[in-house]
């Protein structure tokens, strides 16, 4: 009996001490997702919000903060070339469009890959407000990438996009401005 308590506890001894042994360590990494950022300043300089730019699964997410805009309805776009020169942001150039299509989700032939949803802009001048493109992304290399050689900029309009005019959507003049950078 004694033989076998022996022959029981050294099993164990040998059993539990390979517990304390060198495991190898398997690296477990995620690729990091593309991400870039925009700040918005209007006509006369003053900061207006920001925007972050995550490349997911399923589009580019947007996540915006707007402060000090004029309460309303504004279009908001990405525009063709990374300049934003006031007051006019003409700078801006036309609404990204690598598919050369018209302007406007109601548009048959449309819509840019620029165009986004309306922002309804509170009584108090802010908004924060978060969505989806499938029409664009933050790869380099690609046809529809933000990052061309000129680059890309991101605007708001002083009035509401129609969604169906081409080429802006009847949205009025350019007020905020800010390079993705």
């Amino acid at each position: 009996m004694k033989k076998i308590f022996l022959v029981m506890l050294l099993s164990v001894v040998v059993a539990g001490c390979s517990l304390f042994e060198k495991k190898e360590v398997i690296p477990v990494t995620a690729p990091t997702p593309l991400t870039a950022t925009a700040k918005l300043q209007n006509s006369s300089g003053e900061d207006v919000g920001d925007v972050k730019f995550t490349q997911t699964e399923t589009g580019v997410e947007l996540t915006a903060n707007f402060e000090n805009l004029p309460e309303g309805t504004h279009a908001i776009h990405i525009h063709d070339v990374g300049k934003c020169e006031a007051p006019t942001f003409e700078t801006a150039g036309a609404h990204f469009n690598p598919q050369h299509k018209e302007h406007g989700i109601e548009n048959p032939k449309g819509p840019h890959a620029g165009d986004l949803p309306n922002l309804e802009i509170g009584e108090d001048g802010t908004l924060e407000v978060r969505f989806v493109s499938k029409e664009f992304t933050l790869e380099k290399g690609k046809d529809n990438s933000l990052f061309d050689e000129d680059g890309s900029s991101i605007v708001i309009h002083e009035g509401a996009d129609d969604y169906k005019t081409d080429p802006s959507g009847n949205s009025g003049a350019r007020i905020a401005c800010g390079v993705i950078e």
